[in-house]
């Protein structure tokens, strides 16, 4: 298919390289952005620091556009916030690249079909261009494209507290007491959280990242209390590879997270499937089970952070092909799935395995993945390279695989939002004591713990 126009839903890291590849082609992108500026979605999580060093986070052809603009590569070995990758990448490549009269922002799609064409009719389906509807400050707006790639994302679209997918029963009527993702609780979020008890509910770097935080702003403003509440039985599997991981800001986290475990500045309630919630006096009762076997623990706000899943809701007349478990394109959710891979185990992929029964429409960055957590922007990044050959009719470009992952090393099976662990060794092996048998162990005994600090 020799597309012209290509629509490209989302203005973040994914489909700002798809606009820079989809250019690179000879082609028209126009990039519909929700939010107000390129990037929002990044812009809700820039305090926190990406795993993967620069020489990952940055899409060659967008670089080959920055390049004529004095842009200056960072360091390919350091490690950017959000916020650096804001800075000093996507809001340059947004604003002073020819991106800049592709972009439309505060333009929130709303539904896409065929022209002509509703999901039923088939007869004549594939010469038809594209509809996609969207709001903006002056009202509806309808673009015509022969392509789209829906970047989207699932920032916007979080999973809910209860265990079962659904919301816990009373998680709406408690909405003033609940965040989700990964509230920024040392800074935009700290008057909220400061001096409180806080409970995260996840086990996954969004959930890790939030209660180390926590622990810190503990140190800051006595009272501030973190409780991790836990699904699984086995706390080891949040904490990662430690030395061993080939992501070494990834394998610290998990081997600092471990240690504050050890020591005891982190309560954990485990095995905690969370089924209700209520408000009691002004705080948040949070309950696992019910009736005489139920437990629960009172806090003053929860922090769920139990991953994301994609919206689909304004693709309802396009024709797409899902896996019913993992909601991702039939081809990839095997490659993917959470229960059988991490995202070191992931092999690159590109067009073939992101079609679906509407040609010329792609799904591609982390709404690609559906609810498995195991993305890497970079991964995202070889997607789009892909599927802007594909759509400029260059098929053995789209074929080829030009990504390297690194070797990632304890990103293991499991599906814990990418954070998978060492078999018998918690946080990673001990780096100094002869004597530790893991990372946890070593800071329990450097504490005065006796035994195993293996929890």
């Amino acid at each position: 298919m020799n597309a012209k126009t290509v629509a490209i839903i989302g203005a973040g890291p994914v489909g700002l390289a798809a606009a820079a590849h989809v250019l690179e082609r000879g082609m028209s992108p126009i990039v519909l952005e929700a939010g107000s500026e390129a990037g929002h979605a990044v812009r809700q999580w820039q305090h926190v620091q990406l795993f993967s060093p620069w020489e990952y986070n940055i899409d060659k052809a967008a670089a080959r556009l920055l390049a004529p603009t004095g842009w200056n590569s960072p360091d390919p070995g350091s490690y950017p916030t959000g916020g650096e990758l804001l800075d000093r990448y996507l809001t340059p490549l947004a604003t002073r690249t020819p991106l800049r009269e592709l972009i439309r922002t505060s333009s929130r799609v709303s539904a896409i079909s065929r022209v002509g064409f509703d999901k039923a009719k088939t007869k004549g389906r594939e010469q038809a261009p594209f509809e996609i509807r969207y709001q903006n400050g002056k009202g509806p707006e309808v673009l015509r494209a022969d392509a789209v790639i829906d970047t989207s994302g699932t920032w916007f679209s979080p999973n809910p507290a209860g265990g079962n997918g659904l919301p816990a029963i009373g998680e709406h009527e408690c909405a003033g007491h609940i965040a989700y993702g990964m509230p920024d609780v040392r800074g935009a979020g700290r008057a909220r959280y400061a001096g409180r008890t806080v409970a995260v509910l996840g086990a996954g770097h969004s959930a890790v990242g939030t209660l180390i935080d926590l622990v810190h702003l503990a140190e800051e403003v006595p009272g501030t209390q973190a409780i991790w509440l836990l699904r699984a039985a086995d706390p080891a599997k949040a904490f990662g590879g430690g030395r061993t991981d080939k992501l070494a800001a990834r394998g610290e986290l998990g081997s600092a997270f471990a240690a504050l475990v050890a020591s005891g500045k982190i309560r954990v309630e485990t095995e905690f499937g969370v089924t209700h919630l209520a408000e009691t006096e002004g705080r948040l009762e949070i309950a696992a089970g019910s009736g005489c076997s139920g437990r629960s623990v009172i806090v003053d706000e929860l922090i769920v952070s139990t991953g994301f899943r994609p919206d689909f809701s304004f693709l309802s007349e396009l024709r797409l092909r899902l896996d019913p478990a993992i909601e991702a394109p039939v081809a990839l959710a095997p490659l993917i799935d959470p229960n059988e891979h991490s995202c070191g185990t992931v092999r690159p992929h590109g067009a073939r395995e992101l079609a679906h029964e509407e040609p010329g429409f792609y799904m591609a960055g982390m709404k690609s993945y559906g609810r498995a957590p195991t993305f890497l922007m970079m991964t995202g990044y070889e997607q789009v390279r892909s599927i802007a050959a594909d759509l400029a009719g260059d098929k053995k470009a789209a074929a080829r695989v030009e990504l390297v992952l690194p070797e990632t090393g304890v990103c293991t099976r499991g599906g814990v939002e990418a954070a998978g662990a060492v078999s018998g060794c918690c946080g990673g092996p001990a780096k100094q004591e002869s004597t530790a048998c893991c990372a946890a162990d070593e800071a329990a005994k450097k504490a005065g713990a006796s035994g195993c600090g293996c929890l």
